[in-house]
């Protein structure tokens, strides 16, 4: 009997670790947001001499689509206007420079992993090419050009379909056969044109799902549903296991295996845990059933005595962790003694992060996040 359970328990396991990447493969956040935002330049170069703009120089307007690929790394379409106009003793002039540009994302934040301080900060950055145009009062036509553009764009999540933010941008025009103030520089060739961008603009976010990309932290999205009910199911099958005698052979003796000798066995072993998701100390929903199983075994047997033990995952600092790890094993602590089972039973082990599992496996620090039990 207990070498059917055994193995019943260890393909349980199995399951769970395959039930957690199914899951994370599915996209279950949003993937398109529009960006629009307005503020100041300051044009560089080029420039006729004795002629320049105010610091800052409005206006600066940019409107864009982005797309994420996953919580990391996208892309994104914007268009893109300046005006540039004469200050102070410089001629007059009054320019107008557009430009559309196709850009790579990476979400800064989570690279980083803000999410160890904040849930409400983001940053973002972006680079990429595109073609603009030059326009002034001062030349007919259009002066075309290419240009190379990358920026920072700081994010201040103000719900989950909306983010303030702030993008300071750096443009260099390539083959810019005009100056700023409409003169001509004829045989330019090179990035020789140089633009300063500051803007503050909000993200709004489109999508059915709860979260963006932006704010995704891809371990959070546990659901532990397919490993958990596999649990209960287990723990019946164990309930309705009759008691047996097992005979061995060397010395001849009768031991009776009962149930509790099994769960025990199985809590001492960590196949019954608590799981939480990333940065919190509250047990996810599907943690239930292996809480049950734990005040199950603890009334069944009121002489036995418990120990507690919080793990987190490894990133952020020990110092944190180790008070993360302690706050889980605390509040699984406080639903059992909630439920009838005396605190003095109960022996918080705080053990910090679990360094057993590999750090730069999403998979794997999703399943460090837990409590488990130690019967003594």
């Amino acid at each position: 009997m207990k070498k059917s359970v055994i193995i019943l328990a260890f393909a349980l396991g199995l399951t769970g670790v395959n039930a957690q990447t199914e899951n994370n493969s599915a996209k279950n956040f949003n993937q398109w947001s529009v960006e629009f935002g307005a503020g100041f330049n300051k044009p560089q170069k080029p420039f006729s001499n004795g002629n320049f703009t105010s610091t800052p120089s409005p206006w600066v307007g940019d409107l864009g689509v982005r797309y994420m690929f996953n919580n990391k790394f996208g892309l994104k379409a914007d268009f893109g206007y300046d005006s540039f106009t004469n200050k102070g003793s410089s001629l007059d002039f009054d320019s107008r420079y557009y430009r559309v540009d196709l850009q790579g994302v990476a979400n800064l934040g989570r690279i980083m992993n803000f999410e160890t301080f904040t849930n409400t900060i983001g940053l973002l950055g972006h680079a990429g090419f595109g073609y603009a145009q030059l326009r002034s009062d001062n030349f007919r036509g259009a002066d075309e050009m290419t240009n190379f553009i990358a920026g920072v764009t700081g994010q201040v999540k103000l719900s989950n379909r909306v983010a303030l933010t702030g993008d300071f941008s750096t443009i260099f025009n390539a083959s810019q056969d005009r100056t700023f103030d409409g003169a001509a520089i004829p045989g330019n060739r090179g990035f020789s044109g140089l633009i300063f961008n500051g803007t503050v603009g909000l993200n709004v976010y489109l999508g059915k799902n709860a979260k963006h990309a932006d704010w995704t932290v891809v371990s959070e999205n546990v659901d532990l549903s397919a490993y958990d009910s596999k649990i209960a199911d287990l723990e019946n099958k164990i309930k309705n296991m009759p008691e047996k005698q097992v005979v061995v052979e060397k010395p001849v003796t009768n031991n009776v295996v009962t149930d509790k000798d099994i769960v025990r066995d199985m809590i001492n072993d960590k196949y019954y845990s608590v799981y939480f998701d990333f940065n919190k100390s509250t047990p996810i929903e599907n943690s239930t059933a292996a809480i049950d199983v734990i005040l199950n075994y603890l009334r069944k047997n009121p002489s036995a005595s418990l120990d507690v033990i919080g793990y987190a995952d490894q990133v952020g600092k020990a110092e944190y962790n180790e008070k993360l790890s302690n706050a889980r094993a605390e509040n699984v602590k406080k639903i059992l003694t909630q439920a009838g089972i005396a605190s003095s039973r109960l022996n918080v082990v705080p053990a910090g992060a679990d360094t057993s599992v590999e750090k730069n496996s999403e998979e794997a620090r999703r399943l460090a996040r837990r409590v488990t039990f130690r019967v003594k």
